[in-house]
């Protein structure tokens, strides 16, 4: 009988090995970031210095790449770089890194920002020229082709300690309460405003802040077709109105929120007659085979005034789950349904064939869940906890995790959709599969030679896409 414990037996292990690179998908998203222009533009931003001062757009671009491969805090992003110099050179040092993030004021961010939007413009334009061009959406069987989709929700980032900024929030909880809008396309993060845990859910100011910025960071974003989509928190009248006011003799904008309940509200579900129902869709595009969910227009029945003229309310009904029974209101018990509203100003959107109809619109809000997506892996990519006690130190460790999450965005989009499981990998994914690959370093005729494992199931695939990224043009 085979001795299966005997698999030690001649093994030494010890810390002497010498050119060897842990963590080696750090060079693609350096390549990406040189290509891309992103180091570059930073330049332009952030002070320079004399003779022994680390370049600090390359240290901010760096944190940002450690955060991508799972760097929790300045101290693990030092590390990093220090285990890598023989690849990318002197490395900064963690107190370097902080004073960094301590010197990101209002006026630096906003510069960031604006490079940023160079830089995604660049990147936008080669996703157009791929093969496939831009990932316009498919929503229950309609393509929303020339339309960008943004996504805005808030999500809760705890704190085990006092910071600033930190307090009590809702669901019992203590930190900070980001607001953050995402690409549905190509799942950046185009604007996300830190705030304390206190902030509220539907603050109209917050939402038009983040708002703003993200449409500086869309491609012609003066003559651009956008869609909005919020929960409920976005059910407002300032931010309605001023997501109507974006509309322009060039511009389309368009919005679902979700919608709250109220007694008026009810009084006008009771009027819908009976068939004025129907059956609601799939993400698919294919009608529930059942009667358990169910969507009528209640546009015109609802007399709460305030609210933008034209605006459509769609109303959706399902029957009630165990988790909805201690929330049901008098009315839902009645009735037997459980409720929910949409409220947009879609009467049809430009090139997309049935875009008016009840069925679809319902069906398109409730894509928005996949912003959830987007939280979850955000946290995974650095904003888990937010590792400073400072504000400001922890708004630029917010920005870099940003930074981090378009790169991996762009890399995946670029240089790996074609790649089977690689294309809409989450973070860990990727770290398993790509970035926490192993290299050996060797030089030969004064060439270095990053060398993986063949038998890893995906060092093709790195190869690949260095070999594709090398042949992107160099934004300067």
């Amino acid at each position: 009988m085979r001795n299966t414990t005997a698999w030690d037996h001649g093994l030494r292990v010890g810390a002497d090995g010498k050119g060897i690179v842990g963590h080696s998908g750090a060079v693609l998203l350096r390549r990406l970031a040189d290509r891309s222009g992103l180091i570059t533009v930073l330049t332009r931003v952030f002070p320079k210095g004399g003779s022994g001062w680390c370049d600090r757009a390359v240290v901010f671009v760096h944190l940002a790449i450690s955060i991508a491969l799972g760097a929790r805090s300045v101290r693990e992003a030092e590390q990093l770089a220090l285990h890598q110099h023989r690849v990318f050179g002197p490395s900064a040092s963690d107190s370097t890194i902080r004073r960094l993030l301590a010197g990101l004021d209002d006026n630096t961010l906003a510069a960031v920002a604006r490079m940023r939007a160079t830089v995604r413009r660049a990147v936008w334009t080669w996703l157009a020229l791929r093969p496939g061009g831009f990932p316009w959406l498919t929503v229950a069987g309609k393509h929303l082709k020339r339309w960008v989709v943004v996504d805005i929700d808030a999500t809760i980032i705890t704190a085990a300690s006092k910071k600033e900024g930190a307090s009590a929030a809702f669901k019992r909880t203590f930190g900070f309460h980001p607001l953050a809008a995402w690409c549905a396309n190509t799942q950046e993060c185009l604007a996300m405003l830190l705030r304390t845990g206190s902030a509220g859910s539907n603050t109209a100011t917050d939402h038009i802040t983040v708002l703003d910025e993200a449409f500086a960071q869309i491609l012609h974003s003066s003559s651009a077709k956008i869609l909005v989509r919020l929960d409920g928190a976005g059910a407002t009248h300032d931010l309605h109105e001023h997501m109507e006011k974006l509309n322009t003799a060039r511009r389309r904008v368009r919005f679902t929120t979700g919608w709250k309940i109220t007694a008026a509200d009810e009084a006008a579900i009771a009027e819908l007659p009976e068939r004025a129902w129907e059956s609601s869709l799939k993400q698919d595009g294919d009608l529930h085979d059942d009667e358990h969910s169910q969507v009528a227009e209640l546009t015109g029945l609802n007399r709460r005034e305030g609210w933008l003229e034209g605006m459509r309310l769609i109303v959706r009904r399902v029957s009630p789950s165990g988790r909805h029974t201690e929330s049901l209101t008098a009315f839902e018990k009645k009735t037997g349904w459980k409720y929910s509203i949409v409220a947009t100003n879609i009467t049809k959107l430009w090139g997309v064939a049935g875009s008016h109809q009840v069925q679809w619109i319902d069906a398109l809000h409730r894509h928005h869940a996949v912003v959830e997506d987007r939280v979850r892996t955000n946290k995974a990519m650095g904003l888990h906890n937010l590792p400073a006690k400072s504000w400001i130190a922890n708004r630029g460790w917010m920005l870099a995790a940003n930074v981090a999450a378009d790169l991996d965005a762009w890399l995946r989009l670029l240089v790996l959709h074609d790649q089977e499981d690689l294309a809409d990998a989450e973070p860990q994914t990727m770290r398993m599969r790509i970035y926490h690959q192993a290299g050996r370093l060797a030089r030969h005729a004064r060439i270095r030679h990053l060398r993986l494992d063949a038998s890893w199931p995906w060092s093709a695939a790195f190869a690949l896409a260095w070999n594709r990224l090398t042949g992107l043009p160099q934004v300067t």
